[in-house]
C-alpha cells in the first residue's frame, strides 16, 4: 500500500469513528450507503480497469510516440484534445487511458490538452445532458466558448513541462 491508500484508509476510519461516536450512530447509514455506491461503482471500476488493460496491450508505441509524444506539437495537442472530448465515461475509463498512453511515451501537452477536452468538451454529455436539459442555443453557446480551451491547456503544459523538467518527479 503506498501513502496515499494509507491516507485514506485513516480518513475513512476517522470518520467513521466520527459517525459511530454520534447519539444517532450514524455509521450505520454511512456503511449502508457505502455498500449501495460499491454494488453501483463496483462493476463499472472493473469493467473500466479491465478495457485500460486491453486496450494498453493493443495500444502501438510507436503511434503514440508519433502522434502524442513529446515532439508531436500541435499535431499532438489537437490529436489529444480530439480524442479526449470523443471519449466516453467517466473518470473510471479516462484516467486509465491516460496511465496508458503516458506510459506508451505520450509527451505532456497531448495528455492535458485529452484530459482538458475529455472534462469540457464531452461529447457524450453534450447529448445526454446539455441539449435535452438545457437546449441547442445553451449547448452550442457552451461549446463554442470552450472550444479553445484544451488547446490552450496543452500549449502551456507542453511550455511549463520543459521549463519544470527535472525539477519535478
Amino acid at each position: 500500500m503506498d501513502g496515499i491508500s494509507i491516507g485514506l484508509w485513516l480518513a475513512a476510519a476517522i470518520i467513521g469513528w466520527i459517525a459511530f461516536a454520534r447519539p444517532e450512530k450514524l455509521h450505520r447509514q454511512g456503511l449502508k450507503l457505502a455498500w449501495e455506491n460499491i454494488a453501483l461503482m463496483g462493476p463499472r471500476i472493473t469493467m473500466a480497469i479491465v478495457m485500460a488493460g486491453f486496450f494498453a496491450v493493443i495500444l502501438p508505441t510507436e503511434l503514440v510516440a508519433k502522434w502524442l509524444g513529446s515532439d508531436s506539437g500541435m499535431t499532438g495537442i489537437v490529436v489529444g484534445s480530439v480524442t479526449g472530448g470523443l471519449t466516453p465515461g467517466g473518470p473510471m475509463l479516462a484516467f486509465p487511458i491516460v496511465v496508458i498512453l503516458s506510459n506508451a511515451g505520450a509527451g505532456a501537452g497531448p495528455l492535458i490538452a485529452y484530459v482538458t477536452a475529455w472534462s469540457v468538451f464531452a461529447i457524450h454529455r453534450l447529448f445526454a445532458f446539455e441539449l435535452p436539459l438545457m437546449g441547442g442555443r445553451f449547448a452550442l453557446l457552451r461549446l463554442v466558448s470552450s472550444l479553445v480551451l484544451p488547446f490552450l491547456a496543452g500549449i502551456l503544459a507542453m511550455l511549463l513541462d520543459g521549463a519544470f523538467r527535472g525539477m519535478l518527479p
